[in-house]
């Protein structure tokens, strides 16, 4: 089975060439990321570097959304695919293992038979009209669902709208916590609840409370939205596993390569609580987008229409 990152790191490390080679390799890619230029001799080390790494169980390690030290594990990716962060259409994988081979992203449709038989079913009928509101009771069944809610729901509502502006990073990291952490029977209930009116809609809307995760005073440039999520090795995995479970293929009779859309979905809800995170543009669609404009992108104009247009005009997803 395909190693994690951090176990085949520890191997690579216990040899002496191959702990030679990764230590070149972490250097090529802090380099990269603080955007230092590289003279020949620096270039041609790590093209070698990238060569040699081949031989070792690195090369194909992989990490898992819901894994302890996630950020170390896919450090340790980008350290060895470091030549594919070039741009946005390069993140062509994803260093995240297949939600297939993860037994705990499976649904456990009888646990949740269970959880909506017996005393809550005279609540839950009274929601028919909105689902929305019905997801939100199916999470307060829940004690991990409603405390990890209740929390990022505190940490977002925290100063939005007022003069203080809110902490966008915890907004981010409780948002992140609570679509990792809560099974996904509730998450997916709060976030694609199916709306037929504008007030189920407003609901949906804010599941995320977008004043504090989402919005900004002004809307920046998507170019903008990318450079900082690729600064961020979380935000850039994401984006990466975006890319590669929700591209759209305008040959195909469903417009979606992979043809798979749990995994796409699944793939969007991880963008939730990044740098680039995305939300419904209204009450009354399903239509979604990046906070940005694609307005005074200058000559790179085509590159930043392509990045809001993964989200607003994706068939697939």
């Amino acid at each position: 089975p395909r190693s994690d990152c951090i176990a085949a790191e520890q191997l690579c490390l216990s040899d002496s060439t191959c702990n030679a080679t990764y230590r070149i390799l972490e250097n090529c890619a802090l380099a990269k990321t603080r955007f230092l230029p590289l003279d020949h001799d620096s270039r041609v080390r790590c093209l070698n570097a990238e060569l040699d790494i081949g031989n070792s169980s690195l090369l194909h390690c992989k990490c898992h959304r819901r894994m302890k030290r996630q950020e170390h594990c896919l450090r340790v990716f980008w350290t060895v695919h470091s030549s594919m962060t070039d741009g946005y259409f390069n993140l062509e994988t994803s260093p995240y293992d297949n939600p297939a081979n993860e037994e705990h992203w499976k649904t456990d449709y009888n646990k949740l038979a269970a959880l909506l038989s017996g005393k809550h079913c005279s609540q839950l009928a009274g929601d028919a009209t909105n689902p929305c509101l019905k997801a939100t009771h199916v999470c307060n069944l829940s004690k991990k669902c409603v405390r990890l809610r209740t929390d990022y729901a505190s940490i977002c509502t925290k100063g939005a709208g007022s003069e203080d502006t809110c902490d966008r990073r915890k907004c981010h990291r409780g948002l992140r916590n609570f679509f990792e952490k809560v099974p996904e029977d509730f998450t997916k209930r709060i976030l694609f609840c199916p709306c037929q009116d504008e007030l189920c809609g407003e609901r949906r809307r804010k599941t995320i409370v977008p004043d504090c995760s989402f919005q900004y005073n002004t809307k920046p440039n998507c170019l903008w939205l990318l450079d900082s999520c690729l600064e961020d090795h979380i935000c850039k995995s994401r984006l990466a596993d975006f890319q590669q479970n929700c591209q759209p293929a305008d040959m195909s009779p469903d417009g979606c390569s992979q043809h798979n859309y749990a995994a796409c979905l699944q793939a969007y809800m991880g963008m939730i609580g990044t740098p680039m995170t995305p939300n419904y543009v209204s009450n009354s669609s399903v239509e979604v987008s990046l906070w940005c404009t694609c307005e005074s992108s200058g000559n790179q104009k085509e590159k930043c229409d392509q990045i809001l247009g993964m989200f607003e005009s994706n068939k697939c997803l």
